[in-house]
């Protein structure tokens, strides 16, 4: 198995939903308090994904 860096706008992506859900879970935050947890495991598993997947 081959891995591969993801491209910038993916890694981009994948932080700012990680920063979303970290200060949703800091502060109150109406739509995003309650899914911070969500938030955080979506930026890791695309970037995960992304590392498996050739070009994304």
């Amino acid at each position: 198995m081959r891995l591969s860096a993801p491209k910038q706008i993916t890694w981009i992506v994948a932080i700012v939903l990680g920063v979303l859900g970290l200060l949703g879970s800091l502060i109150t935050i109406p739509v995003v308090s309650g899914l911070a947890f969500w938030l955080v495991f979506l930026g890791f598993l695309l970037l995960a994904v992304a590392t498996f997947i050739d070009g994304l």
